[in-house]
């Protein structure tokens, strides 16, 4: 009887604290990813929510909205932001092209090698610089606060033969998004750029309105595209699969110093829990495409090489034709040489 009496009272100490920090909370954040439980954006918001609800002790709630409940599409859900009725959003480069062009840096091929670049590079100066334009092209209403990973890396993948080097994508048919960048990278490998809708892929795979395309090995198996004929994947890692963190700067300011600097420190445990999830999620992704019949191919460094090479059009295209383009440009290539020379110099340092 005492034993039920304690435990009732406990319970009931612990639902009182638990409303008493909720109605403590003098900020709610109301935050949006137009995916699902499965995604790396979904790992990273339970982390985000976790840490600034702990960190603040209650004076910042987090409310998460997974899927499309907020909104659909990048340019209506960055517009929620600017006006305030969605507080984050994660985008790709892609989804936020619309009203950011410069974004598209990040899909620039072969830039950045490795995690290691791509981590310490985004880390760093040139998130904040492209931060500072982004704030310039919305009035102030939209910051970027944080650029994780949704995905690993973009490869070439293809239903005909392994590709081994440039040569081997002359005439193939790849499955792009409706976009100038993506389509003037496989131009410039030889093969032909296809515009086909994500939800067509299978059956596009299936007909031959397609032969290949450019994810990654999670969307890959996760689409079960094998089944639809993929069979080789060419692991050139040609782009990283940059996640754009937005929030509305008036929200973010309204905010006292101290919770300001819990909410950037919690978006840098989001972009840890994001750069950590497509690794772990690709080794099963990557298992089971070679058990089920796929063949997957390694670039070796000359090889790489010749795709880099390949791709410089690509860089020339984007500094000509994109607002912004030879400024994010030059930011992003001293932001990779200068991860280079530290990480290098770091492993010299380590292999002694």
């Amino acid at each position: 009887m005492v034993k039920n009496f304690l435990k009732t009272v406990t319970l009931a100490a612990m639902l009182a604290s638990t409303s008493v920090v909720a109605m403590a909370a003098d900020y709610t954040i109301r935050a949006t990813a137009n995916s699902n439980e499965n995604d790396e954006d979904y790992d990273g918001l339970v982390v985000f929510k976790n840490y600034v609800e702990a960190a603040s002790n209650g004076a910042v709630a987090v409310e998460l909205f997974i899927g499309t409940q907020l909104c659909s599409k990048g340019a209506e859900c960055l517009q929620g932001v600017s006006d305030g009725s969605i507080d984050v959003y994660i985008s790709t480069s892609g989804g936020a092209s619309g009203i950011f062009p410069y974004v598209q840096v990040l899909d620039l091929p072969y830039l950045m090698a490795d995690d290691r670049i791509a981590e310490h590079v985004l880390t760093g100066d040139f998130t904040r610089k492209m931060r500072s334009m982004a704030l310039a092209d919305s009035g102030d209403t939209i910051r970027l606060m944080t650029v994780g990973n949704t995905g690993g890396w973009r490869n070439f993948a293809n239903t005909k033969r392994r590709v081994a080097m440039p040569k081997d994508m002359e005439g193939l048919k790849i499955r792009t998004v409706v976009a100038d960048l993506p389509q003037e990278l496989v131009r410039a490998m030889g093969a032909s750029p296809t515009p086909i809708p994500w939800p067509e892929l299978f059956t596009s795979f299936q007909t031959g309105v397609v032969e290949g395309s450019k994810n990654g090995i999670t969307d890959i198996m996760g689409m079960k595209f094998p089944d639809a004929g993929l069979k080789y994947v060419t692991l050139d890692g040609h782009a990283y699969m940059g996640a754009l963190w937005w929030m509305n700067n008036a929200k973010f300011k309204s905010m006292p110093a101290g919770l300001r600097r819990v909410v950037v420190d919690g978006f840098a445990a989001l972009q840890q829990a994001t750069f950590a999830s497509p690794k772990r999620k690709s080794i099963k992704a990557y298992q089971e495409f070679v058990a089920g019949g796929g063949d997957l191919y390694v670039p070796t460094p000359e090889q790489k090489a010749q795709f880099k090479s390949a791709a410089t059009p690509v860089y020339d295209w984007f500094k000509a034709n994109v607002k912004g383009g030879p400024e994010v440009f030059d930011a992003l290539t001293t932001a990779v040489a200068a991860a280079e020379a530290d990480i290098n110099a770091g492993a010299a340092k380590d292999i002694e």
